[in-house]
């Protein structure tokens, strides 16, 4: 097998290896195999096959790959998420909530509660605001 069949080989592995990785340094280095091999194509020798991928791969990795991480960034919704989102979101109680414990529905959903103060029950049927999560609680105060 010649230096550029193998160079060409592992170029497409390394293409075909970043689709599970999703960082792009695999897909940087796949081109710079795919321009040695290339390179091997016209030019004899192993020698100028790994200079050239150890360039080429360089200069993906550091000019290329930030550029297109950037870009890529971009497209990202930075929308709140998780339990963050239910922060200061209206929540109906649906048992008494106390400082021991209770139950609330936020947005449809059933999570335990406990009051922020520690001294007042909220009773069923009551509107409360969500301050924080603790764990799987809702920590939360009446509305007034």
């Amino acid at each position: 097998m010649t230096a550029a069949v193998v160079w060409l080989i592992v170029g497409v592995l390394l293409v075909v290896a970043e689709l599970l990785s999703g960082e792009f340094v695999l897909l940087m280095l796949g081109g710079g195999a795919l321009a040695a091999g290339g390179v091997s194509l016209l030019v004899a020798g192993p020698v100028v096959g790994g200079v050239v991928f150890a360039v080429v791969s360089v200069l993906l990795l550091f000019a290329v790959r930030p550029a297109l991480r950037r870009r890529l960034d971009r497209g990202i919704d930075p929308a709140v998420m998780h339990h963050r989102a239910l922060l200061g979101s209206t929540a109906i109680v649906v048992s008494r909530v106390d400082e021991h414990g209770g139950r609330v529905k936020i947005g449809g959903e059933l999570w335990s509660a406990r009051t922020s103060d520690g001294h007042h029950a909220i009773e069923p049927g009551a509107r409360v605001t969500v301050l924080t999560i603790s764990g799987a609680t809702a920590i939360v105060v009446a509305q007034d």
